[in-house]
């Protein structure tokens, strides 16, 4: 029986007692580990995931943390007064050895599931931010339902008509209401107040 798993973004195709080179994972050797991430299942019968194979996995033992073969990265620039640049690495792996093909079972086999060293073993609960903004966006126009339209008004602007609102002046019976000479909260000329006495007719 022969397995097709995907780990570090490559795919292997495995038989127990196989040797891998995978990409750095986040266990120790020795460890039990379990890849859930299984495309294919082949031996009397195939079985091929959409895209993953439901309740299938392979199980492996952790030999050991290792390091690639050195790759050099040499450039350089062919003009007069030219520079070169040498860079090696060393890319990071684990070497495990399949132990065994699950066809069906996985989730109850209780073995640690095989995460990349730059994964997060769980993704992170969603909070329920965008329900409660959309009920502030629904109360809003309900709340602002009975105020007036202050742009209407000649030299009212939107930061003008803000501005007002913030006074408590929110329709054009309460401006038309305003002394322009004595009201403190902001600005207000007299004729947007002869106008608002005329909009609020």
């Amino acid at each position: 029986m022969f397995a097709v798993l995907k780990t570090g973004g490559k795919q292997y195709k495995v038989q127990a007692g196989d040797v891998l080179r995978v990409e750095k994972l986040a266990a120790d050797a020795g460890e039990k580990i379990q890849f859930n991430e299984v495309l294919m299942l082949g031996g009397d019968s195939t079985v091929v995931g959409a895209p993953f194979v439901e309740g299938a996995a392979v199980q492996a033992d952790v030999i050991d943390q290792i390091k690639g073969e050195k790759l050099i990265k040499f450039v350089k620039r062919r003009r007069k007064h030219s520079s070169k640049r040498t860079v090696g690495h060393r890319q990071k792996l684990t070497l495990v050895r399949i132990t065994d093909i699950l066809a069906s079972g996985a989730d109850k086999s209780g073995v640690k599931a095989a995460i990349g060293s730059g994964s997060v073993s769980a993704p992170a609960e969603a909070a329920p931010a965008k329900p409660a903004k959309t009920a502030k966006k629904a109360e809003a126009p309900a709340a602002d339902a009975a105020a007036d339209d202050l742009t209407a008004i000649n030299g009212v602007g939107p930061a003008a008509a803000k501005k007002l609102v913030e006074a408590g002046i929110s329709t054009y019976a309460a401006l038309a209401a305003v002394d322009a000479e004595t009201f403190e909260g902001t600005k207000v000329k007299p004729e947007w107040v002869e106008q608002a006495k005329e909009l609020a007719k």
